[in-house]
């Protein structure tokens, strides 16, 4: 394995001094060391992976200087755009070296949304013309890799990437913890699921909080019908259950979010204000982190999401810090006109032998539909 502070120190001593991303499991121990030891305005955690691909074009502009973005590699979709239209070759010519997490790599288990992005990685790649190099745990001259990537970057002014399989980084235990000690999430969804009506329509955001909605179900006997269970595309929840809510005026639609998620797009949230569903409710569940992928803080915390919703033109909002006031506001929540937004403030963390739904997401799919229809 590397150890993220030599992977570190040999990165910046080639140069490289401004880093910006999304926060990936298979890099979040490199990506907590630079959260430890690179300031603010050289380490910025982006929105989505195309900001990050924009915020490093920019820095290039500004200095001459070669920039690192890292990202998972679901998250090249979001890139794709700044990718090939700014910093191609044929366009700007914009030298970057991209980390890249291979979720789905063929041959290493992993979950249903990353398998078919982890099969056409590499072909992917090339259909994007992007020289690539690899690295793993096994990789005993990883300098030699980012050197060559570097060199490559820089000479020919494009986007080199650098494919990082999985385990290949050694553990380091950051420095940062989030304080807030509010609700956890999983007590305020078992609040939420209890107090709705059997009839509404759960779509839930990726990572943990899907995988806790599964199980509060599971651990009541109840069915799962109701529930789409978003595994991938992360910050596009709310437009699945805008979608829905248009289609089905006479069914409440409720989007539990995340922080991360929401922010990724938030665009979406204009488009729901001027839509205006009735029948559309949006609980934000914000640990101010990308809990899911190791914690990393997300720019929630300066940001006021009851006056971002009502600023997109949604008709209601709450903000929520206790089990307490959640209990209590709840059935006010539903039954007021939508769009309504709920902020629910939570502490990160998550139980230990949280498990993962085992119905695949196809499955899911079926029994939604069925229920719908």
């Amino acid at each position: 394995m590397i150890e993220p502070k030599q992977f570190y120190d040999f990165i910046t001593s080639s140069g490289i001094k401004f880093y910006t991303g999304v926060p990936d499991s298979l890099l979040k121990n490199f990506c907590y060391y630079i959260s430890d030891n690179v300031d603010g305005n050289n380490h910025i955690i982006a929105a989505n992976e195309g900001n990050a691909i924009a915020l490093a074009t920019g820095y290039h502009l500004a200095t001459g200087k070669l920039p690192l973005v890292y990202m998972q590699n679901s998250g090249i979709g979001n890139a794709i755009n700044p990718l090939l239209s700014l910093c191609d070759p044929a366009v700007y010519s914009i030298p970057i070296l991209m980390l890249i997490g291979w979720r789905g790599e063929p041959g290493v288990p992993d979950e249903p949304q990353h398998i078919k992005q982890g099969e056409v990685q590499l072909d992917l790649l090339r259909a994007l013309d992007i020289p690539f190099e690899i690295i793993s745990k096994e990789e005993h001259n990883f300098e030699k890799v980012i050197i060559k990537c570097i060199q490559k970057s820089l000479k020919e002014n494009r986007p080199v990437a650098v494919l990082v399989k999985k385990g290949t980084f050694n553990l380091y235990q950051s420095s940062a913890i989030n304080e807030k000690k509010y609700i956890t999430r999983e007590n305020s969804l078992e609040i939420i699921l209890s107090e709705i009506s059997d009839s509404s329509i759960i779509i839930s955001t990726t990572g943990k909080t899907s995988r806790e909605i599964f199980e509060i179900r599971e651990k009541n006997n109840l069915p799962h019908n109701r529930d789409f269970l978003t595994v991938g595309s992360m910050g596009h929840c709310s437009s699945i259950a805008l979608g829905i809510a248009i289609s089905k005026p006479n069914k409440k639609v409720i989007c539990i979010d995340g922080d991360g998620s929401l922010i990724m797009h938030m665009g979406s949230l204009s488009t729901i204000g001027k839509v205006s569903p009735q029948n559309f409710y949006h609980i934000l569940i914000n640990n101010y982190a990308h809990e899911s992928v190791g914690g990393q803080a997300t720019s929630a915390k300066i940001i006021e999401m009851s006056d971002l919703a009502m600023s997109n033109g949604y008709k209601h909002t709450f903000s929520i810090q206790s089990a307490n006031k959640l209990r209590s506001q709840i059935k006010k929540y539903i039954t007021c006109q939508g769009p309504a937004f709920m902020e629910i403030k939570t502490q990160i963390g998550s139980r230990s032998n949280l498990g993962r739904p085992t119905i695949s997401s196809i499955d899911n799919k079926k029994l939604f539909i069925d229920y719908l229809r």
